[in-house]
């Protein structure tokens, strides 16, 4: 009696398995990758032009910012210029990373955290909003960036 034992296979490595993954950004490949690459594109759209009313120019930080994290905002345990300074910065990069497609359940959860701060403390009448970029962001979190990114290409889960 031959008795075999049956290991799943990791997953491919290497050059091939990357042009292989790369082969399916040609086609959108699944109905996931389509809404995805739509998910992300539309969260990265919001918190990209939220973070360009922060800034004077590409990189300093608007008098303006500085003046509603402030006045306005208000966030309990952070100093209002540090907070100001980490906003800006997270929405300019976590959307890039969301449209490149790459470390999308990080940087997906990433905006979804500074989502829950803004409806708790700085604006918490607007939930209809913020449930909305949450579904987006919540999908994304739990299914991945799809066919059309670099996690795909590069193999990042």
């Amino acid at each position: 009696m031959n008795h075999t034992t049956h290991y799943p296979t990791a997953p491919a490595k290497g050059p091939r398995a990357m042009l292989a993954r790369a082969a399916d950004i040609v086609t959108l490949g699944t109905p996931h990758s389509l809404l995805a690459l739509v998910n992300r594109i539309a969260i990265a759209g919001i918190f990209w032009l939220s973070a360009r009313t922060k800034v004077d120019g590409w990189f300093t930080v608007s008098d303006s910012a500085y003046f509603l994290f402030r006045e306005e905002y208000k966030l309990p345990l952070l100093p209002p210029e540090l907070a100001a300074q980490m906003a800006t910065v997270a929405e300019h990069v976590f959307p890039i990373l969301l449209v490149l497609g790459l470390f999308t359940r990080l940087s997906a959860l990433a905006l979804l955290g500074m989502t829950l701060v803004i409806q708790v403390f700085v604006y918490p009448d607007a939930w209809p909003t913020h449930l909305s970029w949450a579904g987006l962001m919540l999908y994304l979190a739990g299914r991945g960036a799809g066919n059309v990114s670099l996690d795909r290409v590069l193999g990042i889960r």
